[in-house]
């Protein structure tokens, strides 16, 4: 069935978290594999949750969900089991819901930019939404949402309330450590190598992150 243009759709965006960082340690080639196939990994779930993927943009997909809840559901699994693998990438998420436009295949307007903003905003394993897609979605039990706080939005004149997705409690995904110099979760138990900086531990997948560490510390040990 053709989606109504004029009824509210849900604009789920996913990127990785550090893709330039990753690119820049393991080189083009590897990162364009781990894109691609992040990429066929999300649209592998999308039937489940009655989606579809609109355009990929860089290392970012576009996504349209007319379930509210439904499209919060994806975004916790992409974020909680795509991304954060080890020796992957971690990835961040961000969903707005309005109505929108249609014109050849592709979704315009202002919803789309938001959703797009509030990805823009999340951190790595994270999955933000807005208020309009938490009242849209009503009460579930499939995850859990708590406060992120407002936060201000480029091209958006007021700071806008923002929520956080989990799945279950919001405090029972603590992940995987993060290789400073390249963005990839690390099990550390198969880490290449790890050292204390400061009060931190860090770990590394590869001989050459680790190198890069010791070599200029102070421009990786407070990465986002």
């Amino acid at each position: 069935m053709e989606p109504d243009p004029l009824s509210d759709q849900t604009f789920l965006f996913a990127d990785l978290s550090g893709f330039t960082a990753l690119t820049e340690a393991h080189g083009d080639d590897e990162a364009v594999d781990l894109v691609g196939g992040f990429f066929s990994d999300v649209r592998e779930l999308l039937a489940g949750y009655g989606a579809e993927q609109i355009k990929t943009i860089g290392d970012a997909v576009m996504i349209r969900c007319q379930d509210p809840a439904s499209a919060i559901e994806l975004g916790v699994r992409i974020a909680g089991e795509l991304g954060g693998r080890p020796g992957f990438p971690v990835v961040r998420v961000g969903m707005h819901t309005g109505p929108a436009k249609e014109r050849d295949g592709d979704w315009f307007g202002g919803t789309v930019n938001l959703a797009a903003r509030v990805a823009a905003a999340a951190s790595g394993n994270e999955v933000l939404l807005t208020e309009a897609t938490a009242e849209a979605a009503g009460e579930q039990t499939e995850f859990a949402l708590s406060e992120h706080g407002r936060v201000s939005l480029r091209n958006i004149s007021e700071p806008l309330r923002l929520l956080r997705a989990s799945r279950g409690s919001p405090h029972d995904e603590a992940g995987l450590p993060i290789d400073p110099v390249c963005r990839m979760a690390v099990d550390p138990e198969d880490a290449a190598g790890s050292l204390r900086h400061g009060e931190v531990q860090y770990f590394f997948c590869s001989i050459d992150c680790a190198h890069a560490f010791t070599e200029a510390p102070e421009r990786f040990a407070a990465g986002d």
